[in-house]
């Protein structure tokens, strides 16, 4: 009964979001943020989870799937030989709070006969936090209310709906051009029963949102060879925003594994300072610098509350919290069986390095293209990098979080040299007070440190951590960072290393890139994982610079590129891996994977007109 990962959608306000299978029904909504406990969580399991299905009362139909152009307004189509419809899916925005429904901050569900007469059935079974807490279903003229603790939801709508167990369902008959809206809101526990929503409001509401997303991803500039791909990538990053903080969700879902019937599930609707980071420099690349702003003052945020000696937390909450105690949900299945169904994150605590030059950078990138940087801010990344220098030695858990111990990760000495060296040249392009000599030091010594351990005379690539023999596609960052020239011998013979397939030792499978191979670099977890779609564009991208002083490289770089966008599905959304045969594993869709997208597009768009 579970769809694939890649049949679904999603729509959202930057508050939550939902993913809408291909058949109509929602399979994971919470609400009403991203991190609060689901009401429909179908797509952990299948019995219990919940789920809010529109679809044809009939099986013997065929689905497709569209977004509005340039918009995430959601249409899904229902085709048979006798007639046709669709459901339109979406969240009005909160630039549209003149309407009194958007305070409820609602999700809005439009089906609509477009040819001949088609039945629905509607049905919709709610399964408060995460299918634990039971629920009353209360039905009237209006629709239904489903009251829990803490959390009441009203469905709204003129269809007559009938009471089944702990939900609701029902059927409607629409004639060609008839339609009938539902809206899913929030219910204070005293308010008076809502009043429906009338199809005309409700076409109102679709054509404000359309129009809303339209406005916004206008001000994009990229206008290359992939420019549909790239909006899309831009749209979703927008719609992964949490619009009171600034923060970015990695992706809106918890626990969709990474191999079918394995441990490797965790939960992804928090706040990462990397995901952030690489957001501004992202949304920099093609000119969307109000929102770049909007994440760097949640960085900003995040970096006035550094612990007492200068540090940050790897990862928050999209409020800010650092509490995210990791638990396991026994009762819950997992997607196709993949246990354990995790919430909260316990990579909260680990020590990670790399997150210092990956903000660091960040800033640098913004005091340079769109604002200078306060002193304020100055005070605290200046505590920062005073305390890398004193700590870029120790080991840490490394960009992938691994949980078999730390290590000296080699992508994680990179980025403290990126924050020691960018630190030094924001100091003094800003004639900001520093201690520039100490950072320059420890600077050179880490270059001077990375050449001489990072190295593997076995292996003729750079490697994971210090005295391995492992590859790491994080490394594919070196030249990106400006650590080392695309052409320098070593990194091309890194390239080539990573370019091989897994049977010949490299992590290149089918033209997609794995993160490192898990017979030779232990994580501390069973099991294995698919390609991961981030690595994939880091590698196209290192092909893409390489590729400046040689063009077969840059032809590489286009054909994978080009095989490797064919791993979306058919909205052009990505999640964070791929399986053998080309299916979507781990969390979706995945803010990282986008990011990838939009910055390979931007760099080999450039690189093929020469510029």
């Amino acid at each position: 009964m579970y769809q694939p990962i890649e049949n679904y959608g999603i729509v959202g306000n930057m508050h939550t979001a939902a993913l809408v299978s291909k058949e109509g029904s929602i399979d994971w909504f919470c609400f009403p943020r991203f991190d609060s406990p689901s009401v429909f969580a179908a797509i952990l399991d299948d019995k219990k989870g919940g789920r809010f299905q529109i679809a044809p009362a009939h099986d013997s139909f065929t689905c497709r799937q569209h977004y509005c152009p340039e918009t995430n307004v959601l249409v899904t189509r229902f085709l048979s030989a006798e007639s046709a419809g669709e459901l339109i899916d979406f969240m009005p925005m909160r630039a549209l709070s003149r309407q009194p429904v958007e305070e409820a901050r609602p999700l809005v569900r439009i089906a609509r006969s477009t040819r001949g007469i088609m039945c629905f059935r509607i049905d919709c079974f709610p399964a408060f936090n995460y299918a634990r807490n039971t629920h009353e279903t209360e039905v009237f003229p209006e629709g239904a209310i489903f009251r829990a603790p803490g959390l009441n939801l009203a469905l709204l709508t003129s269809v007559p709906l009938e009471a089944r167990g702990s939900g609701i369902t029902a059927e409607f008959v629409l004639r060609d051009g008839e339609s009938i809206a539902f809206l899913l809101c929030g219910l204070a526990p005293n308010a008076s029963t809502p009043r429906p929503l009338a199809p005309h409001h409700a076409q109102t509401l679709m054509e404000q949102t359309v129009a809303y997303w339209r406005q916004w991803i206008s001000k994009c500039t990229y206008q290359g060879r992939w420019r549909e791909l790239v909006h899309r990538s831009a749209l979703v990053l927008e719609l992964l925003s949490y619009e009171p903080t600034g923060a970015i969700v990695a992706a809106p879902t918890t626990s969709l594994p990474e191999s079918i019937g394995g441990e490797r599930n965790w939960d992804y609707r928090f706040s990462w300072i990397r995901d952030s980071a690489f957001t501004v420099y992202g949304l920099l690349r093609v000119g969307l610098t109000d929102e770049a702003t909007r994440f760097m003052n949640w960085i900003a945020a995040r970096s006035h509350e550094l612990d007492p000696e200068g540090t940050l937390q790897t990862v928050y909450g999209i409020n800010g919290r650092r509490d995210l105690k990791e638990e396991t949900l026994d009762h819950l299945e997992g997607y196709k069986a993949s246990r354990p169904v995790r919430i909260g994150n316990a990579a909260s605590q680990q020590l990670q390095m790399d997150i210092y030059g990956e903000l660091m950078d960040s800033a640098y990138l913004y005091n340079k293209y769109v604002n200078p940087i306060s002193s304020e801010l100055w005070r605290d990344l200046r505590r920062m990098v005073d305390w890398v220098a004193g700590h870029y030695q120790q080991p840490d858990n490394g960009i992938w979080e691994v949980r078999g111990g730390p290590r000296h990760f080699v992508y994680s000495k990179l980025m403290c040299w990126v924050a020691l060296d960018r630190g030094t040249r924001l100091a003094l392009k800003r004639s900001f007070p520093a201690d520039s000599g100490r950072w320059l030091a420890c600077r050179d010594a880490i270059y001077e440190e990375i050449l001489s351990k990072a190295w593997s005379e076995k292996r003729q690539a750079f490697t994971q951590s210090y005295g391995s023999n492992a590859l790491d596609a994080a490394l594919l960052m070196m030249p990106m960072v400006f650590f080392a020239s695309p052409a320098d011998p070593r990194i091309l013979k890194t390239l080539e290393a990573i370019g091989r397939s897994p049977e010949h030792g490299g992590l290149l499978a089918d033209g997609a890139v794995l993160r490192y191979n898990h017979a030779e670099s232990k994580d501390g977890l069973k099991g294995l994982e698919g390609t991961f779609n981030m690595c994939s564009f880091w590698y196209v991208e290192a092909l893409t610079r390489a590729g400046k002083t040689d063009p077969a490289r840059l032809e590489q770089a286009r054909m994978l590129f080009e095989r490797i966008i064919g791993q979306a599905n058919h909205l052009g959304l990505f999640s964070e891996e791929a399986g053998p045969s080309g299916e979507a594993l781990g969390n979706f869709p995945q803010a990282f994977t986008h990011l990838g997208l939009i910055s390979a597009a931007f760099n080999l768009d450039r690189a093929l007109d020469g510029r």
